[in-house]
């Protein structure tokens, strides 16, 4: 069962906050102060997904010689090479790369690192690859920034090397011909949270303006999809990616996405948004990374046909359902693992085992951190050798705990949420006996209990007319701009259960304010009272698709049993 959650309310906007952010509805207008956003024009700002919030691509460092070295490539006829990490925002990437510049007439190879036998970055045997394939042009994507040996060994080769990377820099950073990495000190470009496969948008873009050409438009599904699935922050030029991307999403496909939505069952119901792609088809495009080859995802989504693309979409759909199988038995072993060694009362999980899949480390340490609320780590041994994926709580900044921990490491990396490394398995105890004290110090005295922030305190029907019309307008929802969060309290249980074939998630059908509303709660099965029959509730508010129909739903996040019968 998940720890549970702390429901913090936002402070009810003013009268005069209010008035500034006139003439949004009061609901409308406490949603927007509770994002930072406190008058009209700031608001008209934050709300923008038009085109005017592309930034110029040649503000960005490394540009314009990359642009320029990009278009002597073309016009002479070199083989370009594309290197991309394996997980979805890399193999959108990758395969947005090579689509932008086939299109240009570009001569163009790809390779993907296999995640188990390669690991992450630019690799020497990837440059040997690219060297016999007659490549004197090789740009990375979504990695290469601290790729410092690999990068020299690639200049002995005669190969120029372009990196587009997002992720930080360490202290040493590599010389290739140009770095595109707004991370970097010497970056004044605007908006610095791009992803990887974003950024790779940005040079195809710079490219085409330096060529007067026009760019396709549905290149946007692809940046889109990456974005939403590495997590960046949904605001500025990223909400115009992605809100322009589902659009595209949602009324031409490509072939490849049609048929990955079709073999998913989203279909195509016109509402895609960023939920349908973050648990949808981003789990998809990774399941080949995870236990196969990216490569796979990455022929998908470079498929120009659906006749192509249909056994693809197929293999991809087989393997997604391998990987749900593969977490669930890893699941079970932390599981045993975690109740025969007290770890959960420690201020940080590790768990080890020969029987973990690589492929699914970070997935199982996710799950570990939605049940215990702390940092966890699960660790795939192989032989003198262990592979590790951390992922974190806000508390905790889990690279910045690894760095203090870097003599130990053969490799390691990562975001203050989210990690890897690669150890010698000898030296795995005192890694797990120093990120023990790390985690110890960080976290003393802190009240290690999620929390919920909700936005405001309504009745359900509050949130239909002018005030959903709203809540589309605000999206696309994520980082930085999270699905709003609504509590109602003293809802009438009519009928509940379990959601059929979905695991511990469970169906509701819901009476307040004399309306009916249908709602799930996705995990909160195990948590339910089948004895409840007043519940105050804590949910995101949207539609739901059910054979073709669209429906309102409530998408409950937290239930507890209810003082108040009255429905307020």
């Amino acid at each position: 069962m998940s720890v549970s959650k702390i429901w913090n309310i936002y402070p009810r906007i003013s009268k005069e906050s209010s008035q500034r952010l006139s003439p949004f509805s009061p609901l409308a207008a406490q949603l927007l102060h509770n994002r930072g956003v406190f008058d009209y024009a700031s608001a008209r700002q934050f709300l923008a997904t038009d085109a005017t919030q592309l930034n110029d691509p040649m503000l960005l460092h490394g540009m314009q010689e990359s642009t320029a070295r990009l278009s002597y490539a073309i016009q002479n006829n070199e083989r370009i090479g594309i290197f991309g990490d394996f997980d979805a925002d890399g193999t959108t990437g990758t395969a947005l790369m090579s689509r932008g510049l086939q299109s240009l007439g570009a001569d163009v190879i790809a390779y993907i690192p296999h995640r188990i036998l390669e690991g992450h970055g630019l690799i020497k045997d990837s440059i040997d690859f690219f060297t016999k394939e007659g490549v004197t042009l090789l740009i990375t994507v979504d990695c290469g920034t601290t790729d410092v040996a690999e990068i020299d060994y690639g200049k002995t080769t005669g190969i120029d090397i372009i990196v587009t990377d997002h992720h930080l820099p360490t202290s040493q950073v590599g010389t290739p011909f140009a770095i595109i990495n707004p991370q970097l000190r010497s970056s004044s470009y605007p908006f610095p949270n791009l992803s990887g496969v974003g950024l790779a948008f940005k040079l195809i873009q710079g490219l085409y303006q330096y060529l007067e050409a026009e760019w396709d438009t549905n290149l946007l599904q692809l940046v889109a999809i990456g974005t939403i699935a590495d997590l960046v922050p949904l605001l500025g030029e990223n909400r115009y990616l992605v809100a322009e991307g589902l659009k595209k999403l949602n009324t031409n496909p490509l072939p490849g996405l049609r048929e990955l939505l079709n073999n998913s069952g989203l279909g195509h119901s016109g509402i895609l948004d960023t939920n349908s792609v973050a648990f949808g088809l981003g789990p998809r495009i990774n399941a080949p990374g995870r236990l196969d080859s990216a490569l796979i995802s990455y022929q998908l989504l470079m498929s120009q046909s659906y006749d192509e693309a249909y056994p693809i979409a197929r293999t991809i759909e087989k393997l997604n359902r391998d990987r749900q199988a593969i977490t669930k038995k890893s699941i079970l072993i932390a599981d045993d693992i975690i109740e025969n060694t007290g770890i959960a009362n420690k201020s940080l999980i590790m768990v080890d085992s020969e029987d973990f899949s690589p492929g699914v480390l970070g997935l199982l340490a996710s799950r570990l951190v939605d049940r215990y609320y702390l940092p966890s780590i699960a660790v795939s041994i192989d032989g003198p050798y262990a592979r590790g994926s951390c992922r974190s709580i806000p508390e905790f900044n889990v690279a910045s705990a690894l760095t203090e921990c870097e003599d130990l490491f053969i490799r390691f990396g990562g975001h203050s949420g989210a990690a890897g490394f690669l150890i010698e398995r000898d030296r795995l105890d005192d890694l797990r006996n120093k990120l023990n004290n790390i985690a110890a110090a960080k976290l003393s005295n802190i009240d290690l209990r999620p929390s919920l922030a909700i936005d405001a305190h309504v009745r359900i029907s509050t949130l239909a007319g002018d005030n959903f019309s709203f809540l589309r307008e605000l999206q696309p929802f994520g980082v930085k701009n999270n699905d709003p969060l609504f509590l109602t309290k003293g809802v009438e249980i009519l009928e509940s259960g379990r959601l059929v074939n979905r695991g511990n998630n469970l169906k509701l059908r819901l009476r307040h304010g004399g309306s009916i509303w249908n709602g799930v709660g996705f995990g909160l099965l195990d948590k339910w009272d089948y004895s409840w029959r007043f519940v105050d509730l804590v949910y995101n508010f949207g539609l739901e698709t059910w054979k073709g129909s669209h429906q309102f739903r409530l998408f409950v996040r937290d239930i507890k049993p209810s003082n108040d019968q009255k429905g307020t």
